[in-house]
């Protein structure tokens, strides 16, 4: 596919097809262990894996934060027909990714209580987060790797593969799930077992792209890698922002949940958790299937391109907005029936939360493909800007105000208001860069 001639239409729903597939099947991971787990264990069992979301957020941000930030930089460079250049961000790129790969294992092999404490964990849920986690901190690196990989694959025009890697681990980790959970009566561990050999798997399959004759990646002697590593980091940091603050913003919930409505709602919250996974890997595929586009058409001045896609783009946030929005309200109660084995009292209190939290899944596609637009126009301020604010700073804020203003159930309308602010900033920024862009193409 020729990126800066072929018809955007036809390339964006082809690397949409292939950037949801890979998202969607990554969700899969937690999904299908939330599930499993949930109904081997109760309510107990799903409160555990939301204690242990955050580590997912950490992991996966990680590896976003080399891989889209190396992945713009080299797809800009090629588009400038800088091949040496593009060479180096890849080198780069990966050079840092091993760096946090190091530093997060570290972490998660000797810290791993202290950690779960932090993310919510009292003595009932400890001892089933330990057991889930204790084969993944064997694993971590393959998940920061293969989301790197993942990224410079869709800019390597072999957004098929990163899918199929993603595939052929999702399924072993549902095959698993099952045989090692229920004839195996590993329970919790062995979701974690399970999860962890899928992630083998899938960056296994992603390393034959090295070994495919089309392969343009290449390792190369970088010169000014510090620099280089920080116009990574800058680029990527927005995205990295995303998931590290959604398992920040899971810690917080998390924490006051237990203090104020028990470990009930925190099963009902872990459900949501995992809902809002799915919705934010639908919102990543919006964004991943364009920012290869933009970023390329970006270096070589082509804008007409560029808004074409922002238009297929923004069509495809809206329709994954409705679809969850509809999703969450129609069946909440279905949800619960697929994550855990519910008590009555799980059935009676899920409804409610679900729908309030479920609000802010109306906007939520359109503020993460900000980020991903304005990553992919250089626009790194911009995009941090949105990440934060919806990560941390507005949502943050909620989570502690709401229940001491509103009383304990407003703590569900938190990530609603939130999205909503977001937005109407995000829709003015959209509108202003690419108002920008018309001005630039009139003046060539």
């Amino acid at each position: 596919m020729d990126l800066l001639k072929e018809n955007v239409k036809n390339i964006y729903f082809k690397y949409l097809a292939a950037a949801f597939g890979s998202t969607l099947i990554s969700s899969i991971y937690g999904i299908v262990d939330m599930a499993m787990v949930g109904q081997y264990q109760g309510p107990n069992g799903s409160a555990a894996l939301a204690v242990v979301a955050p580590v997912w957020n950490i992991i996966y941000s990680l590896g976003l934060l080399t891989g889209i930030g190396g992945s713009v930089l080299f797809s800009a460079a090629r588009g400038e027909n800088k091949k040496r250049k593009a060479d180096e961000y890849f080198t780069v790129a990966t050079i840092g990714t091993c760096l946090f790969a190091l530093a997060s294992w570290l972490v998660i092999l000797f810290f791993d209580t202290q950690m779960l404490r932090l993310f919510g964990a009292e003595e009932t849920l400890l001892p089933l987060a330990k057991s889930y986690l204790l084969p993944i901190k064997f694993a971590v690196p393959l998940f920061l790797f293969s989301q790197m990989l993942a990224a410079f694959l869709r800019n390597d025009k072999r957004p098929g593969l990163a899918t199929a890697a993603v595939l052929a681990g999702g399924i072993f980790n549902v095959i698993g799930d099952y045989v090692f959970i229920f004839p195996m009566d590993m329970g919790i561990f062995g979701a974690g077992l399970a999860t962890a050999i899928g992630a083998l798997i899938t960056f296994l399959v992603m390393l034959s792209h090295f070994f495919y004759a089309g392969n343009t990646l290449r390792f190369t002697r970088p010169r000014l890698v510090q620099v280089k590593l920080k116009q990574i980091l800058v680029i990527g940091l927005s995205t990295f922002f995303i998931d590290v603050a959604m398992g920040i913003l899971t810690m917080l919930f998390n924490r006051q949940i237990i203090k104020y409505l028990g470990t009930d709602a925190l099963a009902v919250y872990g459900v949501i958790v995992n809902i809002s996974t799915f919705v934010q890997c639908c919102a990543y595929s919006v964004g991943q299937a364009a920012q290869p586009i933009i970023s390329l058409n970006f270096g070589a001045g082509k804008w007409d391109r560029i808004r074409g896609t922002l238009k297929y783009a923004l069509c495809s946030a809206a329709f994954f907005s409705l679809l969850w929005t509809f999703l969450i309200f129609a069946f909440p109660n279905g949800f619960i029936h697929i994550f855990m084995a519910p008590t009555p009292e799980i059935y009676r209190i899920a409804p409610f939360i679900m729908r309030c939290y479920g609000i802010s899944f109306l906007l939520l596609p359109l503020n993460i493909f900000s980020t991903y637009y304005f990553q992919s126009l250089m626009k790194p301020v911009a995009a941090f800007a949105v990440s934060v604010a919806r990560g941390l700073l507005i949502s943050g804020t909620l989570i502690y105000l709401l229940p001491l203003l509103s009383g304990a159930d407003s703590i569900w309308l938190a990530m609603p208001v939130t999205e909503l602010a977001v937005a109407a900033v995000v829709a003015y920024l959209i509108f202003k860069y690419t108002r920008q862009m018309a001005k630039e193409e009139a003046s060539i």
